[in-house]
């Protein structure tokens, strides 16, 4: 290993809690072409047990830290090329750790166009620039005469070419560029004022018409806020430095001048050089400076933005199933009817239909006899209505339906729609249900992720499931990347069915990808179901590597190999075996007797192959085998009566399922068409910092309502048990031209759904 690979190791070692030697192993194995989940699993004894998270950051600071390493290589040659990269510099380079340091010192060795203090140069006035800035006992115009010329007809000229010289030098210079950067990071101020003539057309984005905040300071929703009011030319968004500071020169522009020993008290030379310390830093370090805390703050507001999303998008993900039962799905609709799918326990389409029991139509009676048919001839046991519009007009017409029919009757269940669309008109979709109307394959959709939303999910682009906060607004190479790392744990956490897995679901085993995925599926329809795991191997180019990668996390049921139906990966069968041997059992009246199984001393099978890690795995996967992480499935009881906005009074007690969760509070879906918001203060009886700290995306919780702002579509809610309501509200509401007491509020966006129309209210709170 490289002195360069050996200094990355030991930087992330120390970033992720780990020894450089567990993360030179990690390397060596994901270099090698192991995925994160496959190392996580399989590969403890040789990272020394660093889980998935661990790797995860791993990967992603590798990545960064390999780019930095070639980055430095290039300025190095670079430089070098130039004929002036000198030890001190080379050791220079080699010292800083980010990219926005190195890209200061090469600053001055970056080949750019000819600019103005290139010109002045080619004019002979580089002597000039030396002299003023060495010798402050001269006399600026009296020295700039000796440098007149056809090309500089008279001192001004002069002294100007040299101020543009000297003005480079200032604004290249890697120690100051540093030091302004840290007090921009503490001082600067970010200000949103509106454009003039756009308060109509940007009324959405009315709480930053005059808003300012401290850089430093400024968290992901707000920031993003403003930047996308920027992009719609509502909002112009500036930094502000030293604003309010008196006297002749501004801080920032003492410290320029500070650190070239420039005295403001001083004589001619040092007063010229004091307005060249002013011009530099007003025309070139300023604007420097000022893209890079811009560029700084978008990066910081995304990584938070894709965090969340990542954390909201892998608890819905592992979000407990219904299970494998015969399920309907209503897609509901006013005009255009209700979309009806019935799927069996496996997820395949048996029925179809579509019910008008609404306007214009408002055939109730022909609605509940289609209904009622399709449960008897399928022996439906789940109804999963979509949480869109008409959601609650259609969940009371299935609550009239099911009190008409004997028991047992089918449970109902509303479920999250989001993304249904989606699914419904892309290839996917076109592929599995072929002959299908794209306006049914919604309700088919609704009806499986019921069932298992982790397989049915998955279909879906990760960004349009709905999760997250201003996705759209955030660089969409990253957070594809970590969306796609976070589908890839889950389904990996939790394991394939091999005979019953969709293509897009095994695309996301790990080792496997799209084109494997249909090869399986088409060897599969083929041929038949699998019977074990080591017939992957005869599917078009699934070899070795792939089978290693896979194997442990497809499971087949029911199969000629026992272990196959297990998370044990088929390389450690030998120790499985020596387990089962060693109780004396059969291996299938072993598996999931967990009274023999943790007599044995896990010691005993450990070999020079695997170690105690592996071994505690496979007694755990004997005694539980198959297990599913997942927690186990519940719902939401919406109010009886509560359908609107406008039937919520503050003080009632409602249950509800968490749709969205941000760092500074959950949204709430309580069955009235707009999400709620428990602010990160209501969210216990204790201090939290972060909502994910209690609840996730698909908690059932109970909540009651504080507030309820129906004109702006706002409810605010409590998981306090000393929580009070608001009652006081109306008479609080503010008048159109009164001072805004909810300044650093965030603006709603159709866009953005529940999480837009509620953000003002947790910024309120936030202060």
């Amino acid at each position: 290993m490289t002195d360069i690979a050996k200094a990355i190791a030991g930087l992330i070692a120390t970033e992720i809690a780990a020894r450089p030697e567990q993360v030179r192993a990690a390397v060596d194995l994901l270099d090698s072409g192991a995925t994160v989940p496959f190392v996580a699993r399989y590969r403890k004894e040789v990272t020394g047990g660093l889980d998935d998270a661990q790797l995860r950051t791993l990967e992603t600071r590798l990545g960064y830290l390999r780019e930095l390493e070639a980055r430095r290589a290039a300025i190095l040659q670079s430089v070098d090329s130039q004929g002036k990269l000198t030890s001190e510099l080379a050791a220079q380079i080699a010292r800083v750790m980010t990219k926005s340091e190195l890209e200061d010192i090469y600053l001055p060795y970056k080949p750019k166009r000819r600019t103005k203090a290139e010109i002045a140069r080619e004019r002979g006035l580089e002597p000039l620039a030396d002299a003023l800035f060495e010798d402050r006992t001269l006399a600026p115009p009296v020295e700039a005469e000796k440098y007149l010329s056809d090309d500089v007809p008279d001192a001004r000229t002069a002294l100007e070419g040299a101020r543009d010289i000297l003005a480079e030098r200032f604004a290249e210079n890697a120690e100051l560029i540093g030091r302004l950067r840290d007090y921009m990071e503490r001082k600067a101020v970010l200000r949103a004022r509106v454009i003039d003539g756009k308060q109509e057309q940007g009324a959405k984005f009315s709480d930053y018409f005059d808003h300012a905040e401290a850089w430093s300071k400024v968290p992901s929703h707000r920031a993003l806020a403003m930047l996308r009011g920027r992009n719609e030319e509502v909002l112009a968004v500036d930094l502000e430095l030293d604003a309010d500071t008196e006297g002749k020169y501004r801080p920032a522009e003492t410290m320029v001048a500070a650190h070239f020993g420039i005295r403001a008290d001083g004589g001619p030379v040092d007063q010229w050089l004091m307005d060249v310390a002013r011009w530099s830093w007003r025309v070139k370090l300023w604007l420097h400076l000022s893209v890079d805390l811009m560029g700084r703050l978008r990066e910081r507001a995304e990584d938070e933005a894709i965090s969340v999303f990542a954390r909201n998008l892998k608890d819905l993900l592992l979000a407990a199933p219904a299970g494998n039962r015969a399920t309907m799905g209503l897609d509901p609709g006013i005009r255009t009817g209700v979309k009806v799918a019935v799927v069996d326990a496996t997820g395949k389409v048996l029925d179809t239909a579509t019910i008008y029991p609404f306007q214009p139509r408002n055939d109730v009676q022909g609605s509940f006899a289609a209904l009622m048919a399709l449960i008897a001839r399928h022996k439906v046991d789940l109804i999963a209505i979509g949480n869109g519009t008409a959601s609650r007009e259609t969940e009371r017409l299935v609550t009239d339906m099911l009190s008409m029919i004997p028991a047992p009757k089918p449970m109902k269940v509303v479920v999250s729609e989001a993304g249904a669309s989606v699914y419904s008109a892309s290839e996917t979709a076109s592929n599995e249900l072929p002959g299908l109307d794209v306006s049914l394959r919604g309700a088919v959709s609704i009806a499986r992720r019921l069932q298992d939303p982790l397989a049915e999910l998955v279909k879906i682009e990760p960004k349009s499931i709905g999760v997250g906060q201003y996705q759209h607004d955030v660089d969409q190479y990253r957070l594809a990347r970590a969306l796609d790392a976070v589908v890839e744990d889950a389904v990996n956490a939790v394991g394939v069915d091999l005979n019953t897995a969709s293509a897009p679901l095994l695309a996301r085993v790990s080792g496997l990808g799209s084109s494997l995925a249909e090869a399986i599926v088409a060897h599969r329809d083929a041929n038949g179901a699998f019977s074990a795991r080591k017939q992957l191997l005869s599917v078009a180019r699934l070899g070795p590597k792939a089978f290693e990668q896979a194997a442990g996390f497809l499971r087949i049921r029911d199969g000629s190999e026992p272990l196959d139906a297990s998370s044990v990966h088929p390389e450690a069968y030998g120790v499985a075996r020596k387990i089962v041997a060693a109780c004396g059992r059969d291996i299938r009246q072993l598996m999931g007797d967990s009274t023999v199984l943790k007599k044995l001393d896990p010691h005993s099978f450990v070999d020079d192959t695997f170690g105690l890690p592996t071994v505690r795995d496979i007694l755990a996967e004997l005694e539980k085998p198959g297990r599913d992480p997942r927690p186990e499935f519940k719902t939401a009881t919406f109010a009886e009566g509560i359908e609107e906005i406008s039937d919520l009074r503050p003080g009632m007690m409602l249950e509800g399922t968490v749709t969205n969760v941000a760092a500074f509070g959950a949204f709430v879906d309580i069955g009235v068409h707009q999400d709620g918001l428990v602010h990160v203060s209501q969210l216990a009886d204790r201090f939290i910092k972060d909502a994910h700290e209690v609840v996730k995306a698909g908690d059932v919780v109970k909540v009651k309502v504080l507030e309820v702002d129906a004109k702006r579509k706002r409810i605010s809610l409590s998981m306090r048990r000393d929580a009070a309501p608001d009652r006081n509200a109306e008479s609080r509401r503010p008048e159109r031209n009164a001072p805004r007491p909810k300044k650093n509020a965030q603006p709603s966006s159709p866009s953005q759904g529940a999480l837009g129309a509620a953000l003002s209210e947790a910024l309120r709170r936030d202060k």
